[in-house]
């Protein structure tokens, strides 16, 4: 089915043909026939299969022709801050032709671009629990005035102990017969049914999850591979395949600093992303990848989940992931929307304890293939870092906590510390 057979607004018509979207996803095509209609919708659905655009169109039409939703505001509720970014941007594209304020709301950085955004009156407001109560507790948020609301990636709001929170937001809306609603989460367990049926107005559950639970379109490979040398089978691996952008996955973030800055000293641009940056220089990085001023971005599990990039060509898991979720998560930031991607796994005797239960929980084994020497590259940063280590070893030794210098007397034991001279 086409988006034009839909009898959308011209000008939300316009956004999608822009975003080149012709022909409706599953997810997309299930949702929008109830959500359209005013209908509220329960969705099951993983990473990539079309989800976000599904609620966002719903939310524009009804904004736009739906006389009950006049002078009513849509929330979108998510877990990260990352993820209200991604889905800002993908509503601006779409609603590029339409006049609506967008405001996007989260902690971590300053209020007065957020507050100003609500002044203006935002349709659409987009934000994480913490900073939405805030600002509710403030009087600057109108949580009555909301008519549209979206719950996305319930399970992993759930996860990161937000349901509190997203029971207090719920609590201070309109009761749920006045308002439509919509909740996407790649699992719908207990408590995800749980504030479906609660809170949401004879939801229809929409299940769209397949048996295989990564996508059809990837092209997953693994290779095994002792610690010590995987840098260089990584290097060989963007030399040989060369792909025009790479995620590469580390379980720690010291790992993701070190192996970017291995990238950058073998020729490779790259940047590195972690939860211990900064909010402003993370979505910075986030930014310049996306706008291709960098090619190779190495993050840990803090981007694997609602970070949304266009034709992302490949994901490397340097390090096998330790929550089997994540790999599905991993792997889902390529072969988004119909496209076709690589994913490429690394297992060591470090983290290769965890294969046998991902495999098990995407329902199939992953191809194995074996690395030659001749897809081994040579690691030129390698001896710089012997420098650094050195260097670092040189200046620990000369500090006070290396070692005690030798004209510094030994303490006398031999009176205790509460004795008195006689």
């Amino acid at each position: 089915m086409n988006f034009s057979e839909l009898n959308l607004h011209p000008g939300l018509l316009r956004g999608i043909e822009d975003r080149g979207y012709t022909e409706l996803t599953p997810v997309q095509e299930q949702t929008l026939s109830h959500t359209l209609q005013g209908g509220d919708a329960a969705v099951q659905s993983q990473t990539g299969t079309g989800k976000t655009a599904a609620f966002l169109i719903t939310i524009f039409e009804k904004l736009l022709r739906d006389d009950s939703s006049r002078g009513k505001k849509a929330l979108i509720i998510v877990p990260t801050r990352e993820l209200a970014v991604q889905i800002e941007g993908e509503a601006r594209l779409l609603g590029r032709h339409l006049k609506f304020t967008i405001g996007c709301i989260y902690g971590g950085v300053g209020y007065a671009g957020q507050l100003a955004a609500l002044r203006k009156g935002a349709g659409i407001i987009i934000g994480t629990p913490g900073r939405l109560i805030d600002l509710h507790e403030r009087g600057s948020l109108k949580l009555k005035e909301i008519g549209l609301l979206v719950i996305d990636e319930a399970d992993r709001l759930f996860d990161m102990g937000f349901l509190p929170d997203l029971k207090i937001l719920l609590r201070n809306m309109a009761p749920r017969t006045d308002r439509q609603s919509m909740l996407f989460s790649a699992t719908l367990n207990r408590i995800s049914r749980n504030i479906a049926n609660e809170h949401l107005n004879d939801p229809a559950f929409i299940e769209l999850t397949p048996e295989q639970l990564t996508v059809d379109t990837i092209t997953q490979k693994l290779y095994r591979v002792k610690s010590h040398i995987k840098p260089n089978l990584l290097l060989g691996i963007l030399q040989r395949l060369k792909p025009r952008n790479a995620l590469i996955f580390t379980n720690m973030r010291h790992s993701a600093s070190r192996l970017s800055k291995k990238l950058e000293l073998n020729g490779f641009r790259c940047r590195h992303l972690s939860g211990d940056l900064p909010q402003s220089q993370r979505l910075r990085i986030i930014d310049d990848f996306m706008a291709g001023k960098f090619s190779y971005l190495v993050a840990t599990d803090v981007a694997a989940r609602g970070l949304h990039i266009d034709d992302l060509e490949m994901v490397i898991n340097y390090d096998l992931p330790q929550d089997i979720e994540n790999y599905v998560h991993r792997v889902g930031r390529t072969a988004r929307a119909g496209n076709s991607g690589q994913a490429v796994s690394f297992v060591c005797e470090k983290f290769g304890k965890h294969l046998e239960a991902i495999e098990s929980f995407i329902g199939m084994a992953i191809p194995v293939e074996t690395a030659g020497t001749d897809l081994f590259a040579t690691d030129n940063g390698l001896e710089y870092e012997i420098r650094e280590r050195r260097r670092r070893r040189s200046e620990t030794a000369g500090s006070p906590r290396g070692r005690t210098p030798r004209h510094e007397h030994r303490p006398d034991r031999s009176r205790r510390p509460d004795s008195r001279p006689r």
